[in-house]
């Protein structure tokens, strides 16, 4: 694994390929997100627990932030939304638009990196990512375009790796994160791990709050994970014991100022 802070973009093209190629062992898994009820995270932890989506969304304006399967976009649809997907997987797209006939629900879902969306400025409400952009795309350029898509007041929420399991986790997918730290904490950033051909992107949590803030958002909370008992996932980064006593995951609810200030202007870079 290698935590590098080159400014690149060749992870956009290496993501895609990745995603593409992934892409078929995905489509159960969305197929069965799209006919259950909301879960969360590779634990499936369910919404009634996290309460992460409104419950009322009629009428809402909201965007997926590298949507995958688009299952996130499906329920947040049956809640009264408009919601919008994009994506960087031509192969991801393609199972979410069969999934949108097979259940008959119908949305906006356009291929592209979250990074530089084709979308106006201020055209949503709600910004979400699972999974998607939260952990795919460079913090450093998706955060500021969530905070130039959202309208005044609205509301980012992302899902992704702790910063415990980012710093304990094995470097092969067949093992699984222990107790012991791996790599620093400081410089977290670009992460290439061993056995995957994807490149992933992880910060640590006193710079997620200076980035989030620089680019005008308020944080509202920061929601570690926990599975409940009896708790299964297809995903081995961590013993269900692991992530009960340590979160795997966590997600970053912000919401962008309603107020105009210079220190509100997106950061764009470091």
């Amino acid at each position: 694994m290698t935590n590098s802070k080159a400014p690149s973009s060749e992870y956009i093209l290496a993501n895609r390929t990745y995603w593409d190629q992934q892409a078929v062992s995905y489509a159960d898994g969305g197929r069965r997100a799209w006919a259950g009820e909301p879960s969360w995270g590779i634990w499936g932890v369910p919404e009634t627990q996290l309460r992460l989506l409104p419950q009322d969304m009629a009428g809402l304006d909201t965007i997926e932030l590298g949507c995958g399967t688009a299952y996130v976009s499906a329920w947040m649809a049956r809640r009264g939304a408009r919601p919008v997907g994009i994506d960087n997987s031509p192969a991801q797209l393609a199972t979410a638009r069969a999934l949108q006939l097979e259940f008959g629900l119908e949305f906006p879902l356009h291929l592209g990196n979250a990074e530089a969306t084709p979308f106006a400025s201020a055209s949503f409400d709600f910004a979400i990512s699972e999974y998607g952009a939260a952990i795919w795309c460079d913090p450093y350029k998706w955060i500021a375009e969530a905070a130039r898509l959202l309208r005044p007041g609205g509301q980012l929420l992302f899902l992704g790796n702790s910063t415990l399991l980012t710093l304990t986790a094995s470097e092969l997918e067949t093992q699984t994160a222990g107790e012991r730290l791996l790599r620093p904490q400081r410089g977290m950033h670009r992460f290439e791990w061993s056995d995957s051909g994807g490149i992933e992107f992880h910060l640590s949590p006193g710079d997620w709050i200076r980035l989030l803030r620089a680019n005008g958002f308020d944080i509202e909370a920061l929601v570690e994970v926990y599975p409940p008992d009896g708790s299964t996932t297809l995903y081995p980064l961590a013993p269900l014991a692991w992530a009960q006593a340590w979160p795997c995951e966590e997600v970053w609810k912000v919401r962008k100022r309603t107020e105009t200030a210079e220190s509100s202007r997106p950061l764009l870079c470091r």
